[in-house]
C-alpha cells in the first residue's frame, strides 16, 4: 500500500476585510479575470497589470480602480495590501511571488502553491453566510466537490437560517442577556434547519423564539 503523505504546511484560515484596500491582479486571461471579479465583489479596490487583456478582463475594466497595460514591473506589488499573480507564465509569477514576499505583502500565485503567501479556498456564498473550503492545496476539485454539497444540499437557505439566528441574537442583547443562554447546538440539532429549508419560516420563527425566550 503507498502511503499518500499530509502536507507539510499548515495553514491559518482567516476572513479578510478587503473594502476599498488596493489590491493588485498580475495577467489578464480568464483565470485572473475570475480573480479580480471575486476581490471586487468584495469590494477592493483592484488594479490588474497585463499587456494585453482577455474578453473576461475587458468586461471587468468598468469596475477596477485601475487598468495598467503593461508588463508587472519589479515594486510594484509594494504599493498594495495583497496580489494575486495569474500570468499562467511560471517565471513570471515566481517574479512577482518574491518581490511581494521581500515587501512584505500577502500573495497567492494561481495553481502554485510554492509560491503563495496564502491559498484561497473553494467559496460559497448565501447572505451573510460563507462557507470555505481548503484541502490545503492538495486538491482543489475536492474542496470545489465539498463546497458544492453543501450548496447543493442546502439551496439558499443557510443565509435565511442565518438571519433568523442573529435577530435572536439581536433580542438578547437588547434585553441585556447573554447570547450564550441559549443552547444553539441543541437548537439546531432540532428541528429548525428543515423548517428553514422546506420554507417555513413562520413556524422557523416560533421555534427560535421559544428557545430564546424572546
Amino acid at each position: 500500500m503507498t502511503e499518500i503523505a499530509a502536507q507539510g504546511t499548515s495553514y491559518y484560515p482567516v476572513s479578510l476585510d478587503v473594502g476599498n484596500r488596493p489590491c493588485l491582479v498580475v495577467g489578464a486571461g480568464p483565470v485572473a479575470a475570475r480573480k479580480a471579479r471575486a476581490l471586487v465583489a468584495c469590494g477592493a479596490a483592484v488594479t490588474v497589470v497585463a499587456p494585453s487583456l482577455s474578453e473576461e478582463m475587458e468586461a471587468l475594466e468598468p469596475v477596477l480602480h485601475a487598468m495598467d497595460r503593461r508588463p508587472y514591473r519589479q515594486g510594484d506589488a509594494s504599493r498594495f495590501r495583497l496580489v494575486v499573480t495569474a500570468t499562467g507564465i511560471p517565471d513570471v509569477d515566481a517574479a512577482v511571488f518574491a518581490d511581494a514576499d521581500a515587501a512584505g505583502v500577502w500573495v497567492n500565485s494561481a495553481d502554485d502553491p510554492a509560491h503563495c503567501s496564502f491559498i484561497l479556498p473553494a467559496v460559497h456564498r448565501d447572505g451573510a453566510v460563507t462557507v470555505s473550503v481548503s484541502t490545503g492545496g492538495l486538491s482543489p476539485a475536492l474542496a470545489s466537490w465539498l463546497r458544492d454539497l453543501i450548496a447543493d444540499q442546502w439551496d439558499g437557505h443557510l443565509g435565511t437560517l442565518a438571519r433568523l439566528l442573529g435577530e435572536a441574537r439581536g433580542r438578547l442583547r437588547a434585553a441585556g442577556l447573554p447570547s450564550d443562554s441559549v443552547d444553539w447546538t441543541a437548537l439546531l440539532d432540532g428541528p429548525l434547519p428543515a423548517l428553514v429549508q422546506s420554507g417555513d419560516l413562520e413556524r422557523a420563527r416560533v421555534v427560535v423564539t421559544a428557545a430564546a425566550g424572546h
